[in-house]
């Protein structure tokens, strides 16, 4: 590869990166680095609040499956530069304090244009620029690098945070907190408006290097078809990997708990809690690309496999109820290790795809249908999660929702075993 084409690899992968995560932080990274404040905010419950996550799953539920062919169909920088300028769009209307209906909408139409227009699009692209040999890297440069992402912006958005607090967090009143995190919001939804220009102009090289994977794979689907949907349901390990996603998503989906867990367990204040949310994400791009670089030279689904048993030890010890205020190494300690378990078996779900022998011109209408049900967890974690939290709040809930997440890692693990297994079949 000469120096121009060098060149332009390293800018694909890093507006895939930057577009990757950007187009989910006003739906999620906000929440999750700054839950309490949200919920306080927009006066709405943990139960309420998981509503709207459900809301966003169930639209995302059938645009996974639809977004798939489409990715098959157009190109990937068209789809992913408007899917992020009407998430954005959303972002300045979230500013506005929408009621809780308003908000149950917003979601929704969130979960069309991260899901519909953008979801499928991106795997794709970033399997092409994986090739043949280097998928785990690929995949571990794009969540480990979309991890730095939302640290950075999580990191810009909790020091704008408390730059428009003037005074102690603890003395200020909840309209003080309400404008300051508006602040946040409005930062966040224009930098996704500069990613989605980024994208739209120089992610247009991806066209060329598709046109000639395409050439000496299956042919390119002319229309929507259900054709494609049956040639991938004859793969096995298509199946695995719904339930391997499924209880891996519903993994990372717990992480939005370990700021709330900070404040109301470990009696940190807002600010505190937040910069926990914030610090953990910094562990996605080290992992990412170690876990990457690991899977490359061993296999993806391995890594899958230990991923769920750090996910399983650390879920069992924060469900058991042994941390707390006197035990703050074992807390770090802890979600550290759960932070690597659920990053690795996340950043190397659709590196089995290669691995799986999937063919690439397939592989959107593959991850749409893997994600309908793999991803159902945006439908029934937030609710589940806002359930146990809201009826026991503090300690219990967490715990009783730690204790869920075991029963998911366990299903998780011995998915993941059977895939590693298949696969190796497959390859030998």
């Amino acid at each position: 590869m000469n120096h121009k084409n060098k060149l332009s690899s390293g800018i694909t992968i890093i507006l895939l990166i930057l577009a990757g995560e950007a187009v989910f932080i006003l739906p999620f990274v906000l929440q999750r680095i700054f839950r309490t404040t949200f919920l306080e905010s927009f006066e709405i419950t943990n139960l309420q609040l998981g509503s709207c996550f459900s809301v966003y799953g169930t639209v995302a539920f059938f645009s996974y499956f639809f977004g798939g062919p489409l990715a098959d169909k157009f190109k990937p920088h068209v789809l992913m530069s408007v899917a992020l300028l009407l998430t954005a769009l959303g972002g300045f209307y979230l500013a506005t304090y929408p009621t809780l209906t308003n908000l149950h909408l917003l979601y929704g139409f969130w979960g069309f244009t991260t899901i519909f227009l953008f979801w499928a699009a991106m795997i794709k692209a970033t399997r092409i620029w994986g090739g043949q040999s280097n998928q785990g890297i690929a995949f571990g440069f794009l969540d480990g690098g979309r991890g730095l992402v939302a640290a950075l912006f999580g990191s810009v958005g909790v020091l704008l945070f408390s730059v428009c607090i003037t005074k102690d967090i603890e003395l200020t009143s909840v309209l003080e907190r309400k404008i300051a995190f508006k602040q946040v919001i409005m930062y966040t939804s224009f930098a996704v408006c500069a990613v989605s220009i980024l994208v739209f102009f120089f992610l247009r090289n991806l066209n060329s290097s598709e046109e000639r994977h395409t050439q000496i794979g299956v042919e390119k689907p002319k229309t929507l078809s259900l054709v494609s949907f049956k040639t991938v349901m004859q793969f096995k390990s298509v199946w695995l990997l719904m339930v391997i996603i499924v209880c891996a998503y519903f993994g990372y989906k717990m992480t939005d708990l370990f700021s709330q867990y900070a404040e109301q367990v470990m009696t940190y204040n807002k600010i505190e809690a937040a910069k926990v949310g914030t610090t953990l994400l910094f562990l996605r791009p080290v992992i990412g690309v170690v876990i990457g670089l690991l899977a490359d030279r061993t296999r993806a689904s391995l890594w899958i496999v230990i991923g769920f048993l750090l996910m399983l030890l650390t879920s069992g010890i924060f469900a058991s109820g042994m941390i707390n205020d006197s035990s703050t190494l074992l807390f770090i300690l802890s979600i550290g290790t759960m932070a690597l378990g659920v990053y690795s078996a996340r950043v190397l779900y659709f590196a089995t795809l290669e691995e799986s022998k999937i063919p690439l011109a397939l592989t959107g209408t593959a991850v749409g249908f893997i994600s309908v049900m793999g991803y159902t967890p945006d439908i029934f974690a937030g609710p589940l999660m806002g359930y146990f939290l809201d009826k026991n709040p503090g300690a219990i809930g967490l715990q009783h929702s730690f204790g869920i997440m075991m029963l998911f890692s366990i299903v998780g693990f011995v998915s993941a075993l059977w895939l590693y297994r298949h696969s190796r079949s497959t390859i030998h």
